[in-house]
């Protein structure tokens, strides 16, 4: 590589980075000095339209919901490593299949806890 502390491929990236970091910069500081900046009473109060707040903002959701959004991601991540898999399947051999099926298990078992300690359960 010669003696370079940088190698000179990552200068474009380097540069490509600062322009980005300066044009978000920049366009912050436009608006904080572009827009009108005239506050009033009304404005000033909650959610900046003055009508009183009927009710507390804070209401607690179900354990049954998280649970249900964390399935939504563990199984859309698996689609994520399931589609480049299909794509290769011939290539990977049975290999590729026993890994898959170990990976799938994996997932089934997790979803099988989770449906056994009731938190899926529709009442």
């Amino acid at each position: 590589m010669g003696g370079e502390t940088v190698p000179v491929n990552y200068i474009p990236i380097a540069i490509f980075a600062a322009v980005a970091l300066a044009f978000g910069a920049v366009s912050l500081v436009a608006g904080y000095l572009v827009r009108p900046h005239r506050p009033y009473r009304a404005k000033l109060l909650p959610y900046e339209s003055g009508s009183p707040l009927f009710m507390d903002a804070r209401v607690q959701f179900p354990m049954r919901y998280y649970i249900i959004a964390m399935l939504f991601v563990v199984f859309d991540l698996e689609i994520v490593f399931l589609f480049p898999w299909a794509v290769t399947f011939r290539k990977l051999g049975l290999l590729g299949l026993i890994e898959m099926g170990v990976f799938i298990g994996i997932l089934v078992v997790g979803f099988w806890y989770v449906w056994k300690k009731g938190a899926l359960e529709w009442e």
